[in-house]
């Protein structure tokens, strides 16, 4: 069991926890995630790396209450234990040598982007961060983005913070005045990433995506992370979760990810009730 250390909540739907892991702290390394089980009933949830102190001993994740698990683990508070905690799993991203590069977040996965920019800004390379959200009211790690980025733009839908747009604009805008990167690294949504593919594709500027479909077990074994990344069956978990953008089935794995979405539906509805039950 691990203790929960501290608990911030970054916007109305995504909190941040810090959490004991000595052993994890000290291997961890950026585009790795860790598997956590909040209680012992509860489902395995992996989740990305947001941040590790191997000194301090404790790793960061940054998660989204979007089903049932993730409500049992935002149930939880500092003080508290975790049931299970396990990993560094994945492999690690693939950062020397880069002296330029863009780095691509939307929404949550911007938790992902930032150790990736941060790894980045300490290797000495010139970090370009577009991150975008749906409104300001969703914006997160501005403060963090800002220390480790010698360009941050932010873009939200509708305008409210920012400037208003997509990343992809961005992105093309900044490659248009000149900005010529090593590599563009994009995390996000499924679609996000497609499109900003849709976009470096036009400039021939190697892309890195990350792919973080619906794992069970972490390990390859279960098959539920599988891709199709060149004409060849993958799995995020093992042999990724970073992969060559070019390559990626974007229209299957966006297919196969909404098999889920009753399901996790259902999970959400049975634990708000069993939560609510407890609270009284």
């Amino acid at each position: 069991m691990n203790k929960i250390v501290a608990k911030q909540a970054l916007n109305p739907t995504v909190t941040r926890m810090e959490i004991e892991a000595p052993l994890i702290a000290k291997k961890a390394q950026p585009g790795q995630f860790i598997i956590v089980r909040p209680m012992e009933d509860s489902e395995r949830i992996p989740l990305t790396i947001s941040d590790y102190d191997a000194e301090k001993g404790t790793v960061t994740i940054v998660y989204q209450i979007v089903g049932g698990g993730t409500m049992q683990l935002n149930a939880l508070n500092v003080g508290d234990y975790v049931q299970d905690f396990v990993g560094p799993l994945g492999k690690a991203s693939q950062l020397d040598g880069l002296k330029k590069v863009a780095v691509v977040g939307g929404g949550v996965g911007c938790a992902i982007a930032y150790p990736v920019a941060k790894k980045l800004h300490e290797l000495g390379a010139e970090v370009h961060s577009i991150v975008g959200f749906r409104n300001k009211d969703l914006v997160i790690l501005q403060d963090e983005f800002n220390k480790v980025s010698n360009k941050l733009v932010t873009m939200t839908d509708d305008g409210s913070y920012g400037q208003k747009g997509l990343v992809t604009a961005a992105l093309e805008e900044l490659i248009q005045a000149g900005n010529q990167y090593d590599e563009v690294i994009a995390i996000g949504p499924l679609i996000m990433m497609k499109f900003v593919v849709g976009v470096t594709k036009k400039y021939n500027i190697k892309t890195k995506v990350s792919m973080n479909p619906v794992m069970v077990d972490g390990t390859g074994m279960c098959g539920g992370c599988r891709l199709t990344v060149g004409g060849q069956t993958k799995f995020a978990c093992v042999d990724g979760p970073d992969f060559d953008g070019f390559e990626v089935d974007f229209d299957e794995a966006m297919k196969r990810g909404g098999m889920y979405k009753e399901f996790e539906q259902h999970e959400r509805e049975e634990n708000c009730n069993l939560l609510t039950k407890e609270a009284e």
